[in-house]
């Protein structure tokens, strides 16, 4: 049997092809091949010879088959290199056009890292909301005036349209998720607002929820903090100004000197100096009261920021209509602003 181990395994060392070794398998292990024809006269022995020999042909069948089984994959992977080598051959000598990350996916990742960092989850949710979960969860009832505000754009008037903020995702966290927590959720918003240089009708924003048993606004700003540094470098100048927000109180919005003009004023920052980045706060206690979270043993921050300002600064792109004018061919730039 060993002989005949060896007599396969220098005929296949001379298969080139793989329709070769299915022939020399069928000589060996096909209906009428030498190893199926030693399984079938083990009828005719004696019983006890025929105990002794079947395990060893068995065995025999299954080292022939290992043995097919190895060469052709061998054929198959020089096939592959072959086919390969003969595509590349017939390709031009210029070098293939390599892409690369859009400024708000980089932004993104580069956020991404630091709140992972900071013992944070990363979740996504949906951009198609209903009235519910926009408003009516963040202390915003329907004839709440901070409605005003936003500009919305329903597909199904009154309940379903599409998210004029990411805070709906801290009104899905609140509802779906026992606390503790801390979870952030990049994603876009949409709102009926005239283009400009500073606005956008499609923005994207990035949204962190926490909820502790204690918490406070100096670990909001020491968050914002060390957010802006990451980003920015350690000489980043950034001031923290009391805002209103129905679904959080108090409420505090981070701004940081205009990267344009540096603080002088110009049209990006319309002129004040600062760049509004987000808004922020401590989440209201009729929030977590209507998510069924104790707000006497639970407490928590929540902000959204404004992540295609942020990119806007970390590249020094002045003008938003660029970031999100569809132009494959963009790239981000730095430059001195002739605004």
């Amino acid at each position: 049997m060993q002989d005949l181990l060896e007599q396969i395994k220098q005929e296949l060392d001379k298969v080139k092809t793989l329709p070769e070794s299915v022939l020399l398998w069928q000589k060996y292990l096909g209906k009428t091949g030498v190893i199926k024809k030693m399984i079938k006269d083990l009828g005719s022995l004696p019983a006890e010879e025929k105990r002794a020999r079947g395990p060893e042909i068995q065995e025999l069948a299954r080292e022939a088959q290992s043995l097919f089984d190895g060469r052709q994959d061998e054929l198959k992977s020089l096939n592959l290199q072959t086919a390969s080598l003969a595509q590349a051959e017939s390709l031009s000598l210029s070098p293939a056009k390599v892409g690369h990350l859009h400024p708000i996916t980089e932004t993104i990742r580069h956020i991404n890292n630091l709140f992972i960092r900071l013992g944070y989850s990363i979740m996504e949710e949906r951009e198609i909301e209903t009235d519910e979960f926009c408003f009516q969860r963040l202390n915003v009832p329907a004839d709440h005036p901070a409605r005003e505000m936003q500009d919305t754009i329903y597909l199904n008037a009154p309940n379903i349209l599409l998210r004029t903020q990411t805070s709906s995702i801290e009104a899905r966290v609140l509802q779906n998720f026992a606390p503790p927590f801390k979870i952030v959720c990049p994603g876009r918003a949409y709102r009926n607002e005239k283009v400009s240089k500073s606005n956008h009708f499609i923005f994207h924003q990035y949204q962190g929820v926490v909820v502790l048993e204690k918490v406070s606004l100096q670990d909001l700003f020491g968050t914002f903090t060390a957010l802006f540094r990451e980003l920015y470098g350690p000489d980043v100048i950034i001031r923290f100004r009391n805002k209103y927000y129905p679904e959080v109180e108090p409420g505090v919005g981070p701004d940081m000197q205009c990267f344009n003009c540096r603080g002088k004023g110009c049209p990006l920052c319309k002129g004040v100096g600062w760049i509004e980045m987000g808004g922020a706060g401590m989440i209201h206690p009729n929030v977590l009261s209507i998510a069924g979270i104790d707000p006497e043993k639970w407490m928590g921050f929540a902000f959204g920021l404004g992540l295609d300002r942020w990119t806007m600064a970390k590249y020094k792109i002045t003008d938003i209509r660029t970031l999100l004018g569809g132009n494959l061919a963009y790239k981000y730039y730095e430059h001195e602003s002739t605004l």
